[in-house]
Formats: C-alpha cells, structure tokens, sequence
C-alpha cells in the first residue's frame, strides 16, 4: 500500500508539473513592460555527491554556502508585481544564481531584452550580458557611498523596481510548504516545483 501511495503521489506531480507555463509564455500574453529574475534555495535532505567548483577545489555539490543549508537552486521569473511566471529545472546548491540562469533561460532572455522586453535581477548576476539590468556591486571592502552618485542612483531605482517582483519565490513557498523543505529526492525538486506553480497559477 505505501509504494502505490509513492507512485499515485509521483504521479500527481508529474501531471499537475506539465501544467507548468513554457518560458516566456504568459508574458507575452499579458504585454508586461519587464520580467524580475531571481533565484532561491529549496531546501533538502543531505545529499551526497561533489564535485569542483570555479576555484578547482572540490565542495558538496548540494550544499549552498550562501545559504548554509542543502538543496536546490530553482530560478524564478515573475512580473513586476511579484506574480510568478516560471520556475526553472534545479540545479544543486552549491550552484550560483548566474550559472543556474545560463544553462536554463538566458538565452531566451536575452532574445526577450532584444523584442523589448528587459529583465531586472540582483547582483549575484553580474556578468550575465548587458540585457539583464542589475545593481552594481561595492567595491571590494569599501563602501556604496565610494560609487559614483550616477551609480547609487541607478542601483536605487533598479532596486526599487524589483522590489516587488521578489515576492514570487516567497509567494510560492509560503502557499505550498513542501518547497520550504523537500524529502523526496532531489531529482523530483524540478517536478515539485513546476507542480506548485501550476497550482499557484490556479489558486490565483
């Protein structure tokens, strides 16, 4: 009985994940003036495995130093006003926001930026391209008041703009607790994560 439990429980996932919208979809349905990318930690049992991060140095590949916590880096595109559009397949945690975007929806992004349609993200994605506007970092043990005021200014507004659409990996969590902490495999935290935002889409 418990195993046919774990397989209707699977199943239910995968069905409500396919429901989940393709990248970009509702966007260009609604005329959105941006898009707000941003990532979060979904949290999982200990995970084992390693593997060598951009320094060469071998770390847990689950584990996020950020966040000192394991689970999985699910990046997250929502409106300006925080509604959630789509969330990306996971990637471990020890993965950054800017590697994760790269392998699952910057290309398409950067084809969004050049139709018109920009995206706003924070500064853990410094160096994606020019076409995903972000706040420019402190110097190195200085200070935000040693960039230029030009600079500030532009971080002020970018910041104030995104405000809003940080909500969507909060929402998202607070609504479907099991994306608080997963413990199911890791390799069905994609399939959880589509799942809620389906069902978050029909709750809305």
């Amino acid at each position: 009985m418990q195993a046919t439990g774990y397989r209707y429980q699977h199943e239910g996932i995968n069905v409500l994940a396919e429901q989940a919208p393709d990248l970009l979809t509702r966007c260009r349905k609604n005329g959105l003036s941006h898009l707000i990318l941003d990532g979060t930690l979904i949290e999982s049992d200990r995970i084992t495995g390693v593997h060598l991060n951009a320094k060469g140095k071998e770390v847990d590949a689950w584990y996020s130093a950020k966040h000192k916590a394991f689970g999985a880096n699910g990046q997250f595109l929502s409106t300006p006003d925080g509604t959630p559009l789509w969330v990306s397949d996971a990637e471990p945690g020890s993965v950054p926001d800017v590697t994760a975007a790269r392998s699952h929806c910057l290309p398409a992004l950067y084809k969004a930026a050049a139709d018109g349609l920009p995206t706003l993200a924070d500064a853990g994605y410094q160096g994606a391209n020019i076409s995903i506007h972000h706040p420019f970092k402190k110097p190195r043990n200085g200070s935000h008041l040693q960039l230029h005021p030009d600079t500030r200014t532009y971080n002020a507004l970018l910041r104030g703009a995104r405000a809003l659409g940080e909500r969507a990996a909060a929402e998202l969590k607070e609504h479907w607790r099991t994306l608080k902490h997963v413990t199911l495999s890791p390799g069905r935290i994609r399939a959880i994560a589509k799942a809620a935002l389906a069902l978050n889409n029909a709750w809305r």
